[in-house]
């Protein structure tokens, strides 16, 4: 029920200043703050209006979420509503309404008046329906409608838990200025010209040479080699290599001379350095 219990109020008041870090009183709390500093008793000298200190509560949005409110803090059986309790509950809320704004609790007073119909319903003795029923119970009306409000409470409160833009989360957004966007100088005429010209003067370097494949002995050059030595004291390194043959057969040539060095067939020799080189076949005791 709604009572005034100033002495629970008193002792719930002082356990929360204890715990904001409020001093203590005996008698009495804290009846405001001022500048964040605890004010125990209203000063003499101040005029206050009388509707200065009025708090409204807009705790219930209509009289089934009153009535849903009694119900369930007691632990009513909602398809069993004791009537009389709830009703003098709901009433004493109406009238502290009623004193400060008639037109909210114009909407209170209709749901008293059913509230006291139902309960004159119960009062009176039950008559059977033409087919010969039970009565259908007064109550039944107004169970239906606070089960379907609660369900819709319920589920307002469902939705109001997602996430909402604008009040949980806000909508990621970059801002990339203009000028870090690459802008490419504009192409002149003459520039395409120049960068023409050196396409060209790079094409003329690239010289191509084909190759092919010749076969050519190490061995058989050796051969040839020991001949021309043949007969013969000293030969000059130069006369051994026909530069009119080409390079590869300079490369082979050069290459059988080392063999035959190799081998100790010739012998390669010189004077002094920065002399002649010669060569001769390789002295062999008989």
């Amino acid at each position: 029920m709604i009572e005034s219990a100033p002495e629970s109020a008193a002792a719930d008041a002082a356990d929360l200043a204890v715990l904001a870090g409020m001093p203590q009183v005996v008698d009495h709390v804290a009846v405001a703050r001022l500048y964040g500093e605890p004010l125990f008793a209203m000063p003499q000298d101040l005029y206050i209006p009388p509707d200065a200190l009025e708090v409204f509560l807009e705790a219930f949005e209509g009289p089934l979420d009153l009535l849903l409110y009694l119900i369930r803090k007691q632990n009513f059986n909602i398809l069993d509503i004791p009537m009389l309790s709830v009703t003098k509950q709901y009433l004493v809320y109406v009238e502290q309404i009623r004193k400060r704004n008639l037109e909210l609790a114009a909407e209170y007073l209709l749901m008293a008046a059913m509230l006291i119909e139902i309960k004159s319903r119960m009062l009176l003795p039950p008559k059977k329906t033409a087919d010969g029923e039970e009565a259908e119970d007064p109550r039944a009306e107004l169970v239906r409608r606070l089960l379907e409000y609660e369900q819709m409470k319920v589920a307002a409160a469902r939705l109001n838990a997602v996430p909402q833009y604008g009040r949980d989360f806000l909508k990621a957004s970059i801002f990339i200025e203009q000028s870090l966007q690459p802008r490419f100088p504009e192409v002149h005429l003459v520039d395409l010209q120049e960068a023409w010209r050196d396409i060209l003067k790079r094409a003329k370097l690239v010289q191509h040479h084909k190759i092919s494949r010749e076969e050519l002995s190490v061995r058989e050059h050796m051969s040839i080699v020991l001949r021309k030595l043949q007969g013969r004291r000293f030969v000059g390194f130069e006369d051994l290599f026909d530069p009119i043959q080409g390079t590869p057969v300079l490369v082979v040539t050069f290459i059988a001379l080392l063999e035959l060095a190799k081998e100790t067939l010739i012998e390669i020799t010189q004077a002094e350095a920065f002399a002649p080189i010669y060569v001769r076949l390789a002295y062999s005791p008989t």
